[in-house]
């Protein structure tokens, strides 16, 4: 049985992520993303569960500079959670009882309609997390009457749901990823997903376009790039791309080689199974056959061959 660290305490979302994705693995929970890599990379866990971005939110910096400066991990596998918050409270509790709320920021953020049209007059204060919240309003004495979180903390500090489903929008997803200490990748499924770190070499004009050239001229699609600060003064910034394919793709492996030549450095974090299932488009002169081919033609014309 593998040993997980993930975001804690229990009943965060993404316990409910791990659990999906390894439902039978023995779950550590960290108090931050940072101590759940941690626990990874120093073998406390064989692996890692922690959220990369939100549909609404963004990226989780956190989670992109520790891929960017802590000792080398690789992403195995994905998973798209939908958002589903939850009003929960102590049992026998009724919606017009409460008038002080505790919840995550980011709860905050997401529930503004909810709590405008149902909670005008409650306190809402900002908890470290939303199981935190579910926690501390669980506790005999709180001062809370009500948390904002999953489902899966009420299970946990037996709360009941007062209201389901709040959230302003319900489309609303977040993307965790399952990371290990390096090791053998994924194969290819053919519906794949490749995510780099990359190094500027110096900052000059066209720096950036000369990076995404490589990924264009070989029809790689990317599918989200993020820059983050250096922290070596204003202005300064690596970035991080994941993109369409694997490495074990023609094109992919052209691509990365060629940032290789002409980046500082080229941090590699996982080529691994998309948790949509869409395959990409292949654009002609960039199937595996091809690039075969005109190596198989560069050979010939090398040896005279004409």
């Amino acid at each position: 049985m593998s040993r997980l660290a993930y975001l804690g305490p229990e009943g965060t979302f993404t316990e409910e992520a791990l659990r999906l994705m390894e439902p039978n693995a023995e779950r550590l929970p960290c108090a931050t993303v940072s101590a759940a890599l941690n626990a990874c990379r120093s073998g406390e866990a064989d692996g890692a569960v922690v959220p990369l971005e939100n549909s609404l939110e963004g990226a989780i910096t956190t989670t992109l500079d520790e891929f960017a400066w802590g000792e080398p991990l690789l992403i195995s596998a994905e998973l798209l959670l939908p958002v589903r918050f939850s009003l929960l409270a102590r049992p026998d509790t009724s919606l017009w009882h409460i008038k002080r709320v505790y919840t995550h920021p980011a709860a905050i953020t997401q529930c503004r309609a909810f709590l405008a049209r149902e909670l005008p007059d409650a306190v809402v204060v900002a908890a470290p997390s939303t199981a935190a919240a579910a926690q501390e309003v669980s506790l005999p004495g709180s001062p809370y009457d009500a948390a904002i979180a999953a489902r899966i903390a009420g299970e946990h500090y037996g709360l009941v749901e007062v209201v389901a489903d709040i959230g302003d929008r319900s489309d609303t997803e977040t993307r965790f990823v399952r990371v290990s200490r390096p090791g053998p990748l994924p194969e290819p499924t053919g519906s794949d997903r490749t995510t780099l770190v990359v190094f500027l070499a110096d900052d000059h004009p066209g720096a950036l376009l000369e990076m995404l050239t490589e990924f264009s001229m070989r029809g790689v699609n990317l599918s989200r790039i993020e820059s983050r600060p250096t922290g070596e003064g204003i202005g300064r910034y690596f970035f991080h791309f994941d993109f369409e394919g694997h490495v074990a793709d023609a094109r992919v492996g052209e691509a990365i080689s060629g940032l290789h030549r002409v980046c500082g450095e080229v941090r590699f974090l996982g080529s691994y199974p998309r948790a949509d299932g869409v395959a990409p488009q292949i654009k002609r002169g960039t199937a595996d056959t091809e690039f075969a081919e005109a190596s198989d033609w560069l050979a010939r014309v090398r040896a005279g061959q004409v």
